[in-house]
């Protein structure tokens, strides 16, 4: 599946105390690592949460693999996952890696897949969800046969990066146009932080519009900034940051 085309234009979000981000304009090909940018508490997850039709805008527009925001915001929400959000992807510690993913696959059969899907005969959609879980796993680099007790190792006892990797491979299962994680420098080494970024980038590569939340981009992404110095601060726009570019701040 094609990833989605990310363009937004003034985009900004108005909560009981004050703006959680404002003037917010990128623009985004299908397929591209999209790094929000910026310390916590400005706003990052609010921005990654309502790109993914998660939040209802204040005001600007913005378009998601050519569904309009705020106006549609369900359409969005059909081809986009999330990964990692605290209080809306959380994984339970008493549950196996295996139970996750099991659950995953189910409640995508039930309620992700179309009604052409579901009525085909039960062994084949039984087949098909273990084909998903199989594709996920892969994209995620987790290797169930490095874990603990492989399947049956329980979250508590995964490492951070690996219940990361689980996170992500459990949004994957839907295959999402558009995948928006969050925090990535949470609890992550400086090592560990970039093969997470290495995982991204293969995502991206692969055709999925990828959405990750940051203090700092690395290079290579398109960045985009929720911090503002004061009401009449430039707009954050989005670049695209390579190395010539660092070079030219340096």
């Amino acid at each position: 599946m094609d990833g989605a085309h990310v363009t937004a234009e003034g985009l900004g979000l108005k909560g009981p105390r004050g703006w959680a981000f404002r003037g917010v304009t990128l623009d985004a090909e299908p397929g591209s690592l999209i790094a929000i940018e910026g310390p916590s508490g400005s706003g990052r997850t609010c921005l990654l949460l309502a790109l993914t039709g998660r939040m209802k805008c204040s005001e600007g527009v913005a378009t998601v693999g050519g569904s309009t925001l705020p106006r549609h915001l369900a359409a969005v929400r059909r081809f986009s996952a999330l990964a990692d959000v605290a209080g809306v992807t959380d994984l339970e510690p008493a549950l196996t890696v295996g139970e996750h993913l099991r659950e995953r696959a189910l409640l995508q059969q039930r309620f992700g897949d179309s009604l052409r899907e579901l009525l085909h005969p039960r062994a084949g959609r039984s087949h098909e969800a273990r084909l998903r879980v199989d594709e996920a796993l892969a994209a995620a680099g987790l290797d169930l046969e490095t874990l603990p007790k492989g399947s049956r190792t329980a979250v508590r006892d995964l490492e951070r990066v690996q219940e990361l990797r689980l996170s992500v491979a459990l949004a994957l299962i839907g295959r999402p146009r558009l995948l928006g994680v969050d925090d990535l420098d949470t609890k992550l080494s400086e090592a560990e932080l970039a093969e997470v970024w290495d995982l991204l980038r293969s995502l991206a590569d692969a055709g999925t519009t990828v959405l990750a939340v940051c203090r700092t981009a690395p290079e290579g992404c398109v960045t985009v900034s929720t911090v503002r110095t004061d009401e009449d601060a430039p707009s954050p726009r989005a670049e695209s940051r390579t190395e010539e570019d660092a070079d030219a701040l340096a």
